[in-house]
């Protein structure tokens, strides 16, 4: 039975585009890149993402077209001030979902849009009792 997660990878609209995003505004080290898949240095399990019109050859079927209905996922990063965060992306142009909230499972949450719509959570870690 799965225990450990291995590897996360989002399907983007445009690959370029989504690095930047990531790389640029999100702030997370880059790896490499080839013409279908970016990967990120992330702790723990990778993160990586895949350019949609690439899924047939990876999946040998054709996927779903771009009507799908937003979103279509999420992916949750720590960071150290979720508040910092919310002005230096907004600043920046990322449309905020959800501004910060404290949640009652003691994580203080940040929700932001990526460029195809998917949802990136930056939370702070559970401050001990």
């Amino acid at each position: 039975m799965p225990r450990r997660l291995a590897y996360a990878i989002l399907f983007v609209s445009d690959l370029e585009r989504s690095i930047g995003f990531y790389r640029d505004l999100i702030g997370l080290p880059f790896r490499f890149a080839n013409e279908s898949y970016a990967e990120f240095s992330t702790e723990g399990a990778k993160f990586s993402l895949f350019a949609r019109r690439h899924v047939p050859d990876l999946l040998g079927q054709e996927v779903p077209d771009d009507s799908v209905p937003w979103p279509q996922g999420e992916v949750a990063f720590f960071v150290d001030d979720v508040d910092a965060e919310c002005e230096r992306l907004a600043e920046a142009g990322v449309r905020v979902l959800a501004p910060p909230t404290d949640r009652p499972w003691g994580e203080r949450t940040l929700h932001v849009a990526d460029p195809d719509g998917n949802v990136v959570e930056l939370t702070r870690a559970k401050r001990p009792p």
